[in-house]
């Protein structure tokens, strides 16, 4: 994982007291490391789902089926989820998503270790674990405000960004090593990651959220629509994450041409892997960089700007075929994309009132991942149909076309105004 949060000081306002670096804020560490154990055991798992039902069926159906189960939570329960965050006291929703995804992965640790596996409990484990996986990271998400001073959100969300991008990162080779010792070793790791995860929570001192509207509770679907609500008469927030959605669209074709970049140049898996770690690498560290950026450029400048800055780096793929330079492409992309994610996350969690926070998480979530899901969708057959020239011209194409349009959108041009201002809005 990275380095430990908040290396750096925060001067606070104009002629305040400087706030103490957050690796000293004890809450804030604990659930910063917490969570982190459980993203990197959760990529574990989800790399050794398909090896041990490859091992155990033969069938590739059948690891497709259960990776299918580990990712449907993000499109099926991210509405309800969210609503139920703001609904729920957070710090207890957080450790019985912990203590139910340790008991899952336990699950199967066991099977596999006593030769009990059976298909449909592998199916039922990673939908559980994704399930909870999504109301844990909506419930931190919307805690992390509680639990660091106002200045120093935008480098608590940094190293959150951070983290995650670490995670995924080091998730893949943690996952095939700890499979190569045992079969059943990384589910007995992710279970060993919610323990600590667990214990972290129930160590923190602080509340989640604030104060609680003690009037009777309204129908599920009536606060559900409420986040939609909320979230659509905001023009610079919906604006903001419609661009996004549509590049992360996009950059489902990109990942894919680069595969066939790759095969068809004669490179290894192995090569693919240390490839992709290069862009995870330029990923993490745009996130650790979005502090400097969004303290000298104004958050839509940051978004045209790593609009146009894909836009001008697609096309050079179509006719580079070294594998360093590729790599170091696919880096400037990802930087790129860490830094719109954490100024994004910030400006979103800023706006956001508490009482709404896991309802707007939500909503902005699964626009994301079902514009990532048509991507992955529609990106096989652009490449069928068009070849990898014609798919990244168009990409690239459509990349300037969205740079445009982030550049004359009146929308982009007045923030929405954040809680207190208005909030007339619900």
């Amino acid at each position: 994982m990275t380095a430990p949060p908040g290396e750096q000081e925060d001067t606070g306002t104009a002629g305040s007291a400087p706030l103490q670096p957050l690796r000293r804020n004890r809450d804030f560490v604990l659930l910063w490391g917490g969570v982190g154990a459980t993203l990197l055991g959760a990529r574990a798992c989800y790399v050794a789902y398909p090896f041990l039902v490859l091992w155990y069926t033969g069938s590739a159906g059948d690891a497709g089926l259960v990776g299918f189960a580990a990712l449907l939570p993000n499109l099926l329960v991210q509405l309800p989820a969210g609503a139920l965050v703001d609904r729920w006291d957070r710090r207890r929703l957080m450790i019985l998503c912990d203590l139910g995804s340790l008991l899952a992965t336990a699950s199967v640790a066991v099977a596999v270790a006593t030769g009990r596996i059976d298909l449909g409990h592998l199916v039922a484990a990673a939908f559980v674990s994704g399930s909870l996986a999504v109301f844990h990271q909506l419930a931190e998400r919307a805690a992390v405000r509680h639990l660091v001073p106002p200045g120093q959100l935008p480098v608590a969300l940094t190293q959150n960004e951070a983290r995650w991008r670490a995670a995924g990162l080091l998730g893949q080779p943690v996952g095939g090593a700890l499979y190569t010792v045992a079969r059943w070793s990384p589910f007995l790791f992710a279970a060993a990651a919610h323990l600590l995860s667990l214990v972290s929570l129930l160590l923190i001192r602080k509340p989640f959220q604030g104060p609680r509207d003690t009037a009777p509770r309204r129908r599920l679907a009536v606060e559900v629509a409420e986040g939609f609500t909320w979230t659509w008469r905001r023009r610079f927030l919906t604006t903001l994450v419609g661009l996004i959605a549509a590049t992360n669209l996009l950059f489902q074709g990109i990942s894919l041409a680069v595969i066939l970049i790759v095969r068809d140049g004669g490179g290894s898996a192995a090569l693919l892997g240390t490839i992709t770690a290069v862009g995870g690498i330029g990923g993490m560290l745009g996130a650790l960089g979005a502090t400097w950026w969004t303290r000298r450029a104004p958050l839509r400048t940051v978004v045209i700007g790593s609009i146009t800055v894909w836009a001008a780096v697609i096309p050079l793929l179509i006719v580079v075929r070294a594998p360093v330079v590729i790599g170091a492409l696919l880096a400037v992309m990802a930087y790129a994309g860490g830094l719109v994610n954490v100024v994004g996350g910030v400006y979103q969690v800023s706006v956001t009132p508490d009482e709404m926070q896991g309802r707007v998480s939500s909503v902005l979530t699964l626009i994301a991942s079902g514009a990532g899901a048509l991507g992955a969708l529609g990106s096989g057959f652009l490449l069928d149909g068009l070849g990898v020239t014609g798919t990244l011209a168009g990409i690239a194409g459509c990349m300037m076309l969205l740079a445009t349009t982030a550049l004359v959108a009146p929308a982009l041009r007045r923030p929405d105004p954040a809680p207190g201002e208005d909030n007339s809005a619900v």
